[in-house]
């Protein structure tokens, strides 16, 4: 089993030794940690955290440690029991806390769960701040309160009304124009959170909804990470039913995948091409994904007149480079969705709000959206790298091979060709090289994957 700690929280599988796994121990100790670097951060004498959970079968458990661990430190907690991702967020500024902590291992199984750590801007925490948290917690330096300084539990129940209320006052959304659609959308929520918050902003648009999987017990129907392979169900569903499309969500709703009316992926990557292709048609402006991400958004925002900038991969450095360029919109490829007039974070429920609009001033199928976005294939893989090979080198060795190229080395290395990329970076958490391939068809951008492959295990030092 496994424990991972990183400058964004820490994850791991529930149960088994501490240090090992993700025990009430570990738990404990991060919470602790995050409590002392929130203290050291404010500028009041007293604290307030946000907390909120996905549907994990472990996440009352985890929710309670947590809790009462801030408690102990003196830090009063703003408890939002159930919540997306992307709700706690908005509640972080919105409640003028200091901090948040989301539990969720985000698209991980359910064995998993995970501590993810919030700033005071409800954003995720930066390199900087995440290294004194690890090193907080590896000393163990905590000073716990008295008990006549403890601090208190608040309930807070209207979290995701404030939210979806957000959403629907967005000036790019088009509220009158998605009540008059009269769609019909199978929800996939994977029985987590996601079940209710979806179908409870469709409603909001009077679309008739279908639920499928929607009970939030955290007894994932499939694996949650929201890829074609997993979605044989909703896809079914979604053809039974004659809906006009079918919506899916990891189980912390911060990842966004659609189903056409034939029961054919949209494709994760365009979840963002689409949202970015209506916002730019209202707003002009530029655009952030990371570099593992489709160029089809580059292509796109061109069109439109702005400039696409490409961040290392991970949100906090999307949201660095959206910051800096001053971006309309943002996002992963994953089907992660950045819209900084609401907040800096990976958000469904404005993705989904995006995608109405467009489909309803557009006025096409989904399947016919699709056509008139440029097309291109990706191909996704790893080198498993030996105790001897040398990840560096080997990616020094890409890099100079491939000068010509200009390759871009702001998170491995990066080689655009006239119709293609190839992006190769190591993994922070297994002994793997990543190896993402795009191209015009599935077989030219497998054939590059094969290729940079056979070129990495090939090199000879």
């Amino acid at each position: 089993m496994s424990l991972i700690k990183s400058i964004s929280g820490i994850r791991g599988t529930i149960g088994g030794k501490p240090s090992d796994n993700l025990t009430p121990l570990d738990i404990v100790r991060f919470s602790a940690a995050y409590g002392e670097y929130v203290k050291s951060q404010a500028q009041s004498a007293k604290c307030t955290v946000v907390i909120g959970r996905d549907a994990r079968i472990s996440g009352k458990m985890v929710q309670a440690l947590v809790s009462n661990t801030l408690i102990g430190l003196g830090i009063d907690v703003i408890d939002l029991d159930m919540a997306t991702t992307p709700t706690v967020e908005m509640m972080v500024p919105k409640l003028k806390s200091q901090g948040g902590i989301i539990l969720t291992a985000s698209h991980n199984p359910k064995q998993w769960n995970a501590l993810k750590l919030l700033d005071a801007n409800g954003e995720f925490l930066n390199a900087e701040a995440g290294g004194q948290i690890l090193a907080i917690a590896d000393e163990e330096n905590f000073d716990f309160a008295a008990v006549d300084d403890l601090g208190s539990v608040k309930q807070h129940n209207t979290s995701l009304d404030m939210h979806i209320k957000a959403v629907l006052d967005h000036p790019l959304v088009e509220v009158d124009k998605i009540k008059t659609t009269q769609l019909k959308v199978v929800v996939d929520g994977v029985n987590s959170i996601g079940g209710i918050a979806i179908p409870e902003i469709l409603r909001a648009f009077d679309i008739e909804v279908v639920e499928l999987f929607c009970e939030p017990n955290g007894q994932f129907p499939h694996n949650p990470e929201p890829l074609k392979e997993h979605l044989g169900a909703l896809s079914a569903k979604v053809i039974e039913t004659n809906a006009d499309f079918g919506i899916v969500v990891d189980p912390d709703v911060d990842r966004l995948a659609f189903i056409d009316e034939n029961g054919e992926m949209f494709g994760e990557e365009y979840t963002l091409v689409a949202c970015a292709d209506y916002v730019l048609s209202k707003k002009k402006g530029n655009t952030v994904s990371n570099m593992s991400s489709t160029r089809a958004l580059r292509d796109i925002t061109e069109k439109h007149g702005g400039k696409y900038y490409s961040s290392a991969v991970g949100e906090v450095n999307v949201v660095q480079q959206m910051k800096a360029c001053n971006a309309v919109i943002g996002g992963e490829g994953n089907g992660g969705i950045i819209d900084p007039h609401l907040h800096y974070g990976r958000d469904s429920l404005i993705g989904t709000a995006f995608f109405l609009s467009l489909i309803s001033e557009c006025k096409l199928s989904v399947s016919d959206l699709k056509k008139t976005y440029p097309e291109y294939f990706m191909s996704k893989g790893k080198i498993e790298l030996e105790p001897a090979m040398n990840t560096d080198n080997l990616l020094v060795h890409i890099e100079e091979k491939y000068q010509a190229q200009k390759p871009n080395i702001i998170d491995g290395v990066k080689i655009d060709f006239k119709d293609s990329w190839v992006h190769l970076r190591k993994s922070n958490t297994e002994p793997i090289i990543r190896v993402y391939t795009e191209a015009r068809s599935q077989k030219l951008a497998d054939k590059l994957m094969n290729r940079f492959k056979e070129e990495l295990l090939s090199f000879n030092p």
